[in-house]
């Protein structure tokens, strides 16, 4: 079974205005685990067998076939929903830090000094009819809630194309999860995430 997604140790406010960083976290951990989920449902369906020898194993092809619960129940929970809680914690924490006060900002007295030059600027658009435009710079929270909010989109089309693998693969979670067509992987990503809670698991 796959290892889960973890977030990075000491979660800091320079890991998240590192976008680089930031993206290459949250790219790994959806090509580790969401992207190959259709194979590692496979790998649960068809685990290796000794094959008489003590040293060497077979193992049978992919198959199409549905898993039984207590399989896809596991790997929601040791594997999947952890791996994306690992990255709620990264974009949560970072939304908060993109959204509070930057007295550290590198870069805060040159952007303010460009921007007012800016405004305080004489134009003349008869003569240039594009020198009225002036794009003033945006401090680096902003462009972080920028960066975070392409993330959060991502996230949720990840998600929703991994929950539509997990239930097309897993024998009658079709009918209990989504029976009455109300229910998602929101729904139940929440209900794990707050029996973790319960079992002292944590956030």
């Amino acid at each position: 079974m796959s290892e889960p997604t973890h977030p990075p140790p000491n979660l800091t406010p320079a890991f998240c205005f590192h976008p680089s960083a930031l993206r290459q976290f949250l790219r790994s951990s959806r090509s580790l685990i969401d992207d190959p989920i259709n194979n590692s449902l496979n790998n649960l369906l068809t685990p290796s067998h000794p094959s008489g020898s003590p040293t060497t194993t077979i193992r049978t092809g992919p198959t199409p076939h549905t898993l039984p619960d207590p399989l896809c129940t596991t790997y929601l929970h040791r594997v999947l929903f952890p791996s994306w809680h690992a990255r709620s914690q990264v974009l949560t924490y970072c939304a908060s830090v993109a959204t509070s006060p930057d007295p550290d900002d590198p870069e805060a007295v040159e952007r303010e000094v460009f921007n007012r030059r800016g405004q305080e600027r004489v134009v003349d658009e008869r003569l240039d009819p594009y020198s009225g435009r002036f794009f003033p710079k945006e401090a680096r929270t902003e462009a972080l809630a920028g960066v975070l909010r392409n993330e959060e989109g991502v996230e949720r089309i990840v998600r929703e194309r991994s929950w539509g693998v997990v239930r097309g693969r897993c024998e009658g979670l079709d009918g209990v999860i989504s029976g009455d067509g109300s229910r998602s992987w929101q729904d139940e990503f929440e209900r794990w995430r707050r029996r973790r809670e319960e079992e002292g698991g944590g956030r």
